[in-house]
């Protein structure tokens, strides 16, 4: 059996790498899922996509389920950003305005605050055009001991690209390091007993 591939994602101001895998909001490998395109920059993650209706709850209206998907990805992807990483413990979501399929949208999430092991986050998705707040969130994760963190980052071979993380051997790098296809999922690593069987989100 192969080696997953490694698919190089450019975040912004911070460049990492991932094995593929099968998380329905990130994973490259889901062919029915989100394949959120993820960027991290500033210690926030963020994402901009347009939904088709595979994704819709009434006719012409994505399902509130997804976007609560999306709020939960880019909160959990916030943490990694600052290696903070950790699995949701609680997701609360307002919506503002329906999101129409084929509807331009940005996703950002952000680390709000921590009390020990409790990691508080907050979300929002606004259209991509105007800014205007369709849906918002706000998120309470458990913090990956560090033996937890070390495995989830071995476990995907999750790296920055930069070397500063050390998720993956050098060695195995090079060839099956490539640039991920436009609209590729967004990078995660599951969390130790997360609910999801791809990265970060929770």
């Amino acid at each position: 059996m192969s080696e997953p591939s490694l698919a190089q994602r450019s975040a912004g101001t911070v460049d990492f790498e991932i094995a593929a895998h099968h998380c329905f909001a990130c994973g490259e490998l889901n062919e029915r899922g989100l394949r959120l395109r993820l960027h991290l920059s500033d210690g926030r993650c963020f994402t901009q996509l347009a939904l088709g209706p595979e994704f819709e709850g009434w006719e012409g209206i994505v399902h509130g389920g997804i976007l609560a998907t999306i709020l939960d990805e880019v909160m959990a992807w916030a943490l990694v950003a600052q290696d903070a990483w950790g699995m949701t413990a609680r997701l609360a979501t307002d919506f503002r305005r329906p999101v129409r399929v084929g509807q331009a949208i940005r996703a950002e999430g952000w680390l709000a605050g921590t009390r020990r092991r409790l990691l508080h986050t907050e979300a929002r998705i606004v259209d991509a055009a105007d800014g205007q707040l369709l849906a918002g969130a706000t998120g309470l994760y458990v913090a990956a001991t560090p033996a937890q963190r070390s495995e989830l980052k071995k476990r995907y071979r999750f790296r920055l690209v930069d070397g500063t993380e050390t998720g993956a051997d050098p060695a195995t790098e090079g060839a099956s390091t490539g640039a991920s296809r436009a609209g590729a999922s967004r990078a995660g690593a599951s969390r130790a007993g997360a609910s999801r069987d791809g990265p970060p989100a929770g």
